[in-house]
């Protein structure tokens, strides 16, 4: 079986085309072709509806002395899918449209008639105004009375447009989060200036701090040994009430009154027993009191002679 749409034909060796004979052909011949309905329609026959896209196979051909501007005018015809009845139409290139002859009526003109009596109107108008001054002069006045007309409630509506401030939300809220974070930044700057200056001023203040107790420092220093020497020295007098040697080691002041613990004292020396003990009735234990340690120095040396008498006197009578 061959294919059905085939493009290339077999063409025999021999094949001539000069010898085809022509064949003469009328005119103005119908063409078989395949289209839609352009328009809602209505038979006049038997009142059956035609709507727009139904699909016809209709006779086409070219009216005779009849274009638009070096463009071909068609013509179809078609059959009502009811009574069989022939429907004839062609096409209006000057309104880009179709136009029925003959066997139906088109529905739903309504716009299209309101458009064309516009375009009749606008066209009787200019006629009267190329024949007729008085009207062309009375039509530009009414223009121009509209044009003022037209700018005069335009400024109107550009002052009322002004007053009613459209609020754009948006751009408020960003308005204000960009000034809440200006405010946010200064308050952080004018911290950061606050503790640089509380350092400051602390720093100052340590330093002055500083110089005033090496100053202080020095003075005591200078003061020291002074108080020093005078609560370390020693009196000659002192000696006579201890050792030299617990004198010399301990560094402190010597009371002469002072009763000192046998256990101290050596027993091969007699001079420091006869020294470091005192008897009960002796001058200094009677003369113990508050105002010793204010007693001048000699006294206490010649209270200590006293004592040491006393002991050689008691030591040979109980010998």
């Amino acid at each position: 079986m061959s294919e059905r749409k085939v493009l290339n034909k077999y063409y025999p060796p021999d094949f001539d085309p000069s010898k085809i004979p022509r064949v003469r052909q009328a005119k103005n011949r119908q063409f078989t072709v395949r289209l839609m309905a352009p328009f809602n329609m209505k038979c006049k026959t038997c009142g059956e509806y035609i709507y727009k896209g139904k699909k016809f196979n209709a006779r086409k051909e070219d009216v005779e002395n009849e274009n638009y501007l070096g463009i071909r005018i068609y013509r179809f015809y078609i059959k009502c899918t009811r009574c069989l009845s022939e429907i004839s139409f062609k096409t209006d290139p000057q309104s880009t449209d179709y136009v029925v002859e003959a066997g139906a009526t088109r529905n739903f003109m309504a716009l299209k008639l309101a458009e064309e009596q516009a375009v009749r109107e606008m066209e009787a108008e200019k006629e009267e105004e190329r024949t007729n001054p008085m009207k062309l002069l009375e039509n530009r006045t009414k223009a121009s009375r509209g044009e003022i007309e037209m700018v005069e409630t335009l400024e109107e509506l550009k002052e009322l447009n002004k007053r009613k401030v459209v609020v754009n939300f948006d751009d408020m809220l960003h308005g204000y989060e960009d000034e809440r974070q200006s405010i946010a930044a200064s308050i952080a700057a004018a911290e950061l200036e606050d503790e640089k200056l509380i350092k400051f001023v602390s720093f100052f203040n340590c330093c002055a701090g500083m110089l005033a107790d090496d100053g202080g420092s020095s003075s005591d220093e200078d003061k020291r040994p002074k108080k020093q020497a005078k609560t370390v020295a020693i009196k000659a007098t002192d000696l006579l009430a201890a050792p030299l040697s617990t004198a010399a080691t301990k560094n402190k002041k010597l009371n002469p009154l002072v009763k000192l613990k046998t256990s101290l004292v050596k027993p091969s020396s007699s001079a420091s027993t006869s020294n470091a003990v005192t008897p009960p009735g002796s001058s200094c234990s009677t003369s113990a009191s508050p105002d010793a340690p204010t007693s001048k120095p000699s006294l206490g040396g010649l209270s200590l002679l006293g004592s040491y008498s006393d002991s050689s006197s008691h030591s040979d009578s109980d010998n």
